[in-house]
């Protein structure tokens, strides 16, 4: 709102005729009657709650009143957003995990939580004043102005606000002020509106400083698990290698080698060795194609992430259903982090879900590609240090993305990934 106020080149008509000082205008209305009766209430009964504390009553009576008065600054910051234009993010701290000691614990610690206290019992005494000065200088240019209209109808004395008009020359003067005190009130009104945005950002948002620091520590913690994953993935290709194509190809040499040598005493035997070896490349070059489709499969390359889904729900062991609803494809580091997402879920799905249907989802959100699987399978699927959804994680961190996994004993499973993307 800062760069919209008020001293621009249509000064207060400028001011008049833009929606935002009248989209400013109910929020002086509806906050001193909040803010009285959350003055008046909280009054009564946070020190009857904290006196009771003392015998272990009060305690769930605070913990009500907590809840109550961050419920008034979680709809106050959506009301401020709406009538102010100030967006204030909610500052809390993540909601732990754990039972009733841990979430009160949560509850009293969080430091956003006594802020909000602070703004609820300052809403009173500031929404009354903004009240007052705005509507108050709004009402007497209103008055100031109608006085003068029954001089000049009806050639009566008129008084109001201690001014008494008898000529005409004291009815425009009135009028002339009742003007000016209109144009105060439309600037008090926008002036009003930014010292109280001031105010709620100050003490319902966060430190930017804190969110600045926390910023960093994400993206260190983020940077430092993109590392470990690519680590072990060099090694997953390393292990997979030695293991696999590599025994296979030195089994294919050993063959040949044998075959050569019988190819004149044995020419029959030499010719199963050759068989053996034919067999065990067509092997290798399997287990490589495979190797290298799990690095970056070829026909997410070529024909992008529909048809590369499409590709992996037909091998999926139960019906999967595959909707992807963007049309421009993203950078290849979100295609191929929201491939291998889908593709993890679905092997897990297949190994432990006990599922007989799936459905994948790719769509667009502002700023992101979200991906969402979903099974009807037994649920009970966890994020736990080095499984497979803990791999997924670590590497959407790679790209500043997230990944959650909604998955309660019973089922259904709900697997979701941001992943951050600029088209």
């Amino acid at each position: 709102m800062r760069d919209r106020v008020p001293f621009g080149p249509w000064g207060p008509l400028g001011i008049a005729v833009d929606p935002v000082t009248w989209k400013a205008a109910p929020y002086f209305i509806v906050a001193p009657v909040v803010g009285t009766a959350c003055f008046v209430g909280l009054g009564l009964a946070l020190p009857l709650s904290l006196v009771l504390v003392l015998v272990w009553v009060g305690l769930p009576m605070l913990a009500v009143l907590i809840l109550l008065w961050r419920g008034v600054a979680f709809a106050e910051r959506r009301f401020v957003r709406w009538t102010l234009g100030v967006d204030i993010p909610d500052p809390y701290r993540p909601r732990p995990e754990g039972g009733l000691y841990a979430h009160l614990r949560w509850l009293f610690v969080d430091p956003a939580t006594w802020k909000d206290l602070g703004y609820v019992l300052l809403l009173c005494p500031l929404g009354l004043l903004e009240f007052v000065v705005v509507f108050g200088l709004w009402s007497l240019g209103l008055e100031l102005l109608a006085i003068p209209l029954p001089l000049v109808l009806t050639d009566r004395t008129m008084s109001a606000w201690f001014v008494e008009v008898s000529t005409v020359p004291e009815a425009v003067l009135v009028m002339l002020v009742g003007v000016v005190s209109l144009v105060a009130s439309l600037y008090a009104l926008r002036g009003a509106a930014l010292a109280h945005g001031w105010v709620a950002r100050a003490l319902l948002g966060t430190d930017d400083r804190k969110l600045l620091l926390a910023r960093n520590e994400d993206l260190r913690a983020s940077r430092a698990r993109g590392v470990n994953a690519a680590e072990a993935e060099r090694r997953r290709i390393e292990r997979d290698l030695h293991d696999g194509a590599q025994q296979r190809l030195l089994s294919v040499a050993l063959d040949l080698g044998r075959a050569q040598a019988k190819f004149d005493d044995d020419p029959q035997q030499a010719r199963i060795l050759v068989e053996s070896a034919a067999a065990g490349a067509k092997a290798a070059i399997a287990e490589l194609r495979d190797l290298a489709r799990g690095i970056y499969p070829a026909i997410l390359t070529d024909r992008g992430l529909d048809a590369a889904l499409s590709s992996l729900a037909a091998r999926a062991p139960v019906r999967v259903e595959v909707t992807v609803e963007i049309t421009e494809r993203p950078p290849a580091a979100v295609e191929s982090i929201a491939y291998f997402v889908v593709a993890e879920a679905l092997t897990n799905m297949a190994k432990y879900s006990e599922a007989t249907e799936a459905s994948v989802k790719v769509s667009r959100a502002v700023g992101r590609v979200v991906v969402e699987i979903a099974d009807n399978g037994i649920g009970g699927a966890v994020i736990r240090p080095g499984g497979g959804l803990n791999g997924l994680a670590d590497r959407a961190a790679t790209i500043d993305g997230n990944l959650t996994v909604d998955s309660p004993p019973g089922g259904p499973t709900r697997i979701r990934a941001e992943l951050p993307c600029v088209w």
